[in-house]
């Protein structure tokens, strides 16, 4: 994740099935924090179908 294009794409893609949940992203590190009522199964789903790796 290197653009604030990829973070709107996430985020885009986490809210559409959870409105609610709040993005945020470290671009220096590549680290997004999620606050959702997704299951980390279901976020890491998300997030890989956008086409961004989840460790």
């Amino acid at each position: 994740m290197t653009r604030g294009g990829c973070i709107n794409a996430v985020t885009r893609e986490i809210q559409a099935q959870d409105p609610q949940a709040k993005v945020q992203a470290d671009l220096a590190s590549q680290i997004v924090t999620l606050e959702t009522i997704l299951s980390a199964e279901q976020a890491s789903r998300l997030i890989t179908d956008a086409g961004f790796p989840v460790a």
